[in-house]
């Protein structure tokens, strides 16, 4: 019985990356813009994403999602490594995010999505950004 769960659980891992699954959004920004909401992403400690590797050039990265699922017939982690890269597209720029993970728990792609555009928010409304004050005579 041993056996056979070990047989099962290594053909699972070998398996998973099949599953993965790349979700495209658009965005009328250009992607440097994007590329800098992504980074601010990436490196916010409470988005628990430790970055694999990142090429500014590309505009590409690889990141772990911390909060791991825990096999219980091993007691093994499973390790979840996404991954992200920007295309321009005309004008705007579309987010490709490739991602094995989708659950009832966690949507990988979508609370990166959601999260990206958190940050783009703040990108868009830096104090350079803001309305400048209005004219006092009116």
């Amino acid at each position: 019985m041993m056996k056979f769960a070990v047989i099962a659980f290594m053909t699972l891992i070998f398996a998973l990356p099949a599953f993965s699954k790349a979700h495209k959004d658009s965005y009328p920004q250009p992607c440097s813009e994007l590329w800098t909401a992504v980074k601010d992403t990436l490196s916010n400690p409470d988005n628990n994403y430790d970055v694999v590797s990142k090429d500014d050039a590309q505009m590409a990265a690889s990141y772990n999602v911390k909060h791991a699922v825990h096999l219980s017939i091993t007691g093994a982690v499973a390790q979840r490594t996404n991954q992200v890269t920007l295309i321009s597209k005309g004008t705007g720029c579309e987010m490709q995010v490739v991602s094995s993970y989708s659950g009832l728990a966690h949507d990988d792609a979508g609370d990166f999505k959601k999260r990206v555009e958190e940050s783009l928010t703040k990108v868009n409304t830096k104090p350079a950004d803001a309305a400048k004050p209005g004219d006092a005579t009116k």
